[in-house]
């Protein structure tokens, strides 16, 4: 295992793979958050907000050290791994994260060319709506059809990288995302043509 040491004063220190990390001492874990804390904000910032987020990011890497010795090494990047906790914890907070997209709903600012009063009612009412039935269509969904949906939308892993994330198989990650995915269909056609007739 690569441990962390200082080639000098003014050289960075030299760090291995994420597993090294994981697997070394505090300090090394310390990297880690270095390493992956950003891309882990985003992606509960996103379903969350940035406050929020902050506290589940420092609980994600309290988590991750205490469960360190049930990393498999053998997976140098350990990015799904937390992302998988990140997902766990966030699971506790779904009442924020509806209160969340309603509030974005209310706030979302008029479309280009919207300069009458009359026109941005409209348009935020059908913003509104259509956030509306996303977070319905999201907080009926089975949690891991939601889970699946969200990692691939927000943080962006691929199938394998959702599979480890959640310790389910890859064709478990692909059916669950096709479900998911024929739920939003199903609520958003809806949508649009209601918005349709209340534009025309």
């Amino acid at each position: 295992m690569t441990s962390l040491r200082s080639v000098g004063d003014s050289d960075p220190p030299v760090v291995g793979s994420d597993a090294e990390l994981v697997t070394g001492d505090a300090e090394q874990f310390g990297l880690l958050f270095d390493r992956h804390a950003g891309a882990l904000h985003r992606y509960c910032a996103g379903r969350v907000g940035a406050e929020v987020a902050e506290d589940v990011v420092a609980d994600v890497f309290c988590v991750a050290f205490k469960q360190r010795d049930r990393y498999d090494a053998d997976r140098a990047n350990a990015l799904p791994w937390l992302y998988g906790i990140a997902t766990n914890l966030l699971r506790r907070r779904w009442r924020q994260e509806a209160a969340r997209y309603r509030a974005m709903a209310k706030a979302v600012p008029p479309l280009a060319g919207g300069d009458e009063p009359a026109l941005r009612a409209v348009e935020r009412t059908h913003a509104a709506e259509y956030v509306r039935l996303i977070t319905s269509a999201l907080g009926q969904m089975p949690r891991r059809q939601r889970d699946v949906l969200l990692l691939f939308a927000l943080a962006d892993l691929d199938y394998g990288e959702i599979a480890t994330a959640l310790a389910i198989p890859v064709g478990t990650v692909r059916s669950a995302l096709h479900r998911a995915r024929k739920r939003l269909r199903d609520v958003l056609p809806a949508h649009a043509d209601t918005s349709q007739e209340m534009t025309s």
